[in-house]
């Protein structure tokens, strides 16, 4: 499967000048939601990440909300596996809604894209707060994650070297282009 045309045949891979989940600015965004609404490439996609994953023995995927959701839950099927996800409430991720873990079940977090790893270390913490052991993590997309930002093995389907500044070393800011911010945790979502 070529990750990258599948972002690009279906209008996901966006071009412009936007705000990451991270707060980071960049030139180009990946809108997974676009990709991930066709049921059989988002079944595709889960396949090919559980593929990778699987050798951590998984018992539970667990995904961050909103990004996540769609292909944790694809990831969960491809190992037959729970799905579960953490919530953002009160500026921390929690896990909400009944989901709890077996004392030490060993959890893979899904996330859809990787940059700095913020949501993804969030997610990791409240897994082993609500008593599960974070074995493994992964993504559709890494854009840059840093080596050995989660403590963890993670394993992503593509990685794309794609530019991200800070506001203030923004290029695009510097040269007064509109910002999108079309990230759950800037769209009020």
């Amino acid at each position: 499967m070529d990750l990258l045309k599948e972002f690009q045949e279906t209008g996901a891979l966006l071009s412009g000048h936007f705000q990451l989940s991270s707060g980071l600015h960049s030139d180009r965004y990946l809108q997974c939601a676009l990709l991930l609404q066709w049921p059989r490439r988002a079944e595709e996609i889960g396949k090919a990440l559980a593929s990778r994953l699987a050798v951590h023995g998984p018992g539970v995927v667990v995904s961050p909300a909103l990004g996540g959701v769609i292909i944790g839950h694809e990831v969960a099927r491809a190992l037959g596996v729970r799905a579960v996800f953490t919530e953002r409430r009160d500026g921390q991720m929690q896990l909400r809604r009944g989901f709890h873990f077996a004392a030490s079940e060993p959890a893979v977090v899904v996330e859809d894209v990787f940059t700095t790893g913020k949501s993804t270390k969030e997610t990791i913490l409240s897994v082993s707060r609500a008593g599960a052991r974070p074995i493994a993590a992964g993504s559709l997309v890494d854009r840059g994650l840093p080596p050995g930002a989660l403590g963890m093995p993670h394993e992503s389907l593509l990685r794309l070297e794609v530019p991200a500044w800070p506001a203030e070393q923004c290029p695009l800011c510097a040269e007064g282009y509109p910002l999108d911010s079309p990230g759950s945790r800037h769209s009020g979502a």
